[in-house]
């Protein structure tokens, strides 16, 4: 999908690379679905990779082929052999040299998603691999998981809670939910889905193009990108 786009952008923006996403959460909160719906919203005008981080398999990686919402060769697996925290957070090369293969045979390229393995409230992203992160829950596990907290909680640049859609079968409080999140995070933002439902997520989209975009103009960061 992205692909068309190419001969419309001659060169990277002021940070010589596209904007590197992180997403995480726990197995299950929708981490694949959601990237799904990125491709599908943001892929008709952005020039889009995609890395995927499994264990063992390449299963993440095949889903989103099979969905057929980015170009296949636009999508690589890393297969970790490890906990999923360890390869976006303290050994980050593998996924590195996936961004920067994908850089080299589509670049330029406005956005590269990392999506890491299914981990818990710890998992974060190294800022040697990701410039922003997304931390996605979901409802399943009640509304108390918010106020637990946890680095991937209340340090994500954005927080997305997941399949609101099953709140009323799972007895949860999306208010308190909502409440919670905010106390925890001091303001940085929380946005509440259902993929199922949005099958574009548009909101979460709007927040990934608008960061995006500050990347693409704004003045390079001061902090380097590290391969550690």
């Amino acid at each position: 999908m992205g692909a068309a786009h190419d001969d419309q952008h001659e060169a990277p923006g002021p940070h010589g690379r596209a904007l590197r996403l992180g997403i995480g959460g726990p197995v299950g909160s929708g981490k694949t679905a959601l990237v799904a719906a990125l491709c599908r919203t943001l892929g008709p005008s952005m020039r889009l990779g995609v890395v995927t981080n499994d264990i063992y398999t390449t299963e993440d990686a095949d889903f989103l082929r099979r969905a057929g919402v980015l170009d296949p060769e636009r999508i690589l697996a890393v297969q970790t052999g490890c906990c999923p925290h360890t390869a976006i957070r303290d050994d980050i090369a593998a996924n590195v040299d996936a961004v920067e293969t994908l850089e080299e045979r589509f670049g330029p390229l406005d956005l590269v998603i990392v999506e890491s393995g299914g981990d818990n409230l710890t998992a974060t992203f190294s800022r040697g691999l990701a410039d922003k992160q997304i931390f996605v829950l979901d409802v399943s596990g009640g509304d108390k998981v918010p106020r637990k907290g946890g680095p991937g909680v209340t340090g994500a640049d954005l927080l997305v809670v997941n399949k609101t859609d099953l709140a009323p079968l799972v007895g949860a409080d999306l208010t308190v939910m909502s409440r919670d999140a905010g106390a925890v995070r001091n303001g940085k933002p929380v946005l509440f889905t259902s993929i199922r439902q949005d099958q574009g997520a548009h909101a979460v989209a709007e927040w990934v193009a608008g960061v995006t975009d500050s990347w693409r103009h704004d003045h390079p960061h001061d902090h380097a990108h590290e391969h550690a």
